[in-house]
């Protein structure tokens, strides 16, 4: 990802799921991990948080590694459709290590 890409990502706040408030702690644990290594800890939380990412990687075109599909797919395993959608969305991250282009 390009400098002047890489700022826009960081400055984006077009998108309700650009920026959510979290606490100085939850910041620090989740650090730049993407699902596969870092989930909230709250299940009610889980599935918005998966939804939040995929949507994220879809807009910015942003690539993910297998780990991070897998744990996406498990995610939206048996979620109505409205979530679920982020099961599909998943495969269309395509292959590659989507860290390397920057993480939601």
């Amino acid at each position: 990802m390009g400098c002047d890409r890489r700022e826009q990502y960081a400055d984006d706040l077009d998108a309700d799921r650009s920026l959510v408030a979290v606490t100085a702690k939850t910041n620090r644990s989740k650090a730049d991990r993407d699902p596969a290594e870092w989930l909230p800890q709250a299940a009610s939380a889980q599935r918005t948080y998966g939804a939040d990412w995929v949507a994220t990687k879809l807009r910015w075109k942003l690539a993910a590694d297998d780990k991070e599909r897998l744990a996406l797919e498990k995610l939206a395993a048996g979620c109505s459709d409205t979530v679920g959608c982020s099961r599909r969305a998943s495969a269309e991250l395509g292959a590659g290590d989507g860290r390397a282009d920057g993480s939601p």
